[in-house]
């Protein structure tokens, strides 16, 4: 599909879409390795993403568990032009609960301000814990035959070519 944007504008677009999303869409596998699917709201700092998890919430022990997640940011349904090619960022990620969270009050920081203050200090009290999620490369869609291989930063960022697409699909099959 012909573009009008460069790679480097596509890339800021890819950075300006993931600094607007606030919720990851996470994909597990529970105790008898059936999907399961959540989202949970999520900081980044230096390249890795954290999520904020109750122990009452399935996935909690799903992340808990697992060494993998794939996580993906998805556009808002309201201000898609086209459901079928709704913009999207999915990255297959290293799991790690943090046991000492003495080191994160930055994340935390980021947390209180992105989602309220008030509201994570109440969260803080109950059963929660901060997972980090670190991505490997992803895939970045932004419409059809429009999708970009890449890392959180878009330090690696290139356009996925739909022949070479096709090829490794029919390697699949």
């Amino acid at each position: 599909m012909a573009d009008s944007l460069s790679l480097d504008e596509r890339s800021e677009a890819y950075l300006a879409f993931r600094n607007n999303c606030q919720t990851l869409v996470l994909s597990t596998l529970d105790d008898q390795g059936l999907p399961f699917i959540s989202y949970a709201p999520f900081v980044i700092r230096d390249g890795e993403m954290y999520v904020y998890i109750s122990k009452i919430a399935e996935h909690y022990w799903h992340l808990k568990a697992a060494k993998k997640v794939n996580a993906m940011m998805l556009a808002d349904e309201n201000t898609s032009r086209n459901l079928f090619a709704r913009e999207r960022a999915r990255f297959l990620c290293d799991v790690e609960v943090i046991e000492d969270e003495t080191d994160f009050e930055d994340v935390f920081e980021q947390l209180n301000v992105r989602f309220k203050k008030s509201l994570l200090d109440l969260l803080r009290t109950l059963d929660f814990s901060l997972f980090r999620l670190s991505p490997a490369v992803g895939r970045y869609v932004v419409g059809f035959g429009l999708a970009f291989d890449t890392d959180l930063d878009a330090t690696d960022f290139a356009e996925v070519q739909a022949d070479k697409r096709k090829e490794e699909i029919s390697q699949m099959g």
